[in-house]
């Protein structure tokens, strides 16, 4: 049985689901009806952090035009361009065997593209979502369902995956940002 959370809960993965190696991370949202004159582009983009709190080097913020990590532990599926359909609408997959050791949090941020200029912001996307399955069965683990109003925020912060005392544990996060990618690169720049 999944296990919804609300926001700032956490959840130890490692006691939840034990013999959890590879993990699917499904993120969605649905685009409310705008006349913004632009379609939506919404990106999931992951961040893999140091202690220091820092990416190691670029290779380690894998989105859409660096959709694998140096470790080959964290792959991007590839770019819903539309966000249309039910279930997941970009999806990541984790083989934490892999996650080098020196990482210790990997974050997951979705931004709107180009959202000042196409006038767009979170107040449009309704439904929002991400949760995470056990890749080789499909279970559902655990799910954070984002219903907090955005109406002016560009990126939000859905989740994070870290280790603490050997476990993996994910909390949710949902911290909304009038921001674009470049604020999370800057921030988690080395």
């Amino acid at each position: 049985m999944s296990i919804n959370l609300s926001k700032g809960e956490r959840i130890n993965l490692s006691k939840e689901a034990p013999s959890l190696t590879k993990a699917g991370i499904g993120l969605g949202w649905d685009i409310n009806a705008t006349d913004t004159g632009a379609a939506f582009d919404l990106d999931a983009s992951i961040f893999m952090l140091g202690a220091n709190g820092k990416i190691p080097n670029d290779q380690y913020f894998v989105f859409y035009n660096n959709t694998q990590s140096p470790d080959g532990s964290v792959k991007h599926l590839g770019d819903s361009l539309t966000g249309e359909g039910a279930g997941d609408d970009e999806t990541v997959e984790i083989d934490l065997s892999k996650v080098d050791a020196s990482i210790q949090e990997i974050v997951f941020v979705v931004t709107i593209h180009e959202a000042d200029t196409r006038k767009q912001n979170f107040g449009q996307v309704r439904n929002s979502f991400i949760r995470i399955y056990d890749n080789a069965t499909e279970k559902e683990i655990t799910k954070y369902e984002l219903e907090e109003d955005f109406s002016t925020e560009t990126a939000i912060e859905f989740g994070k995956l870290y280790r603490k005392d050997g476990d993996w544990r994910f909390q949710a996060v949902g911290a909304g940002y009038k921001a674009g990618l470049q604020k999370f690169v800057d921030q988690y720049a080395s």
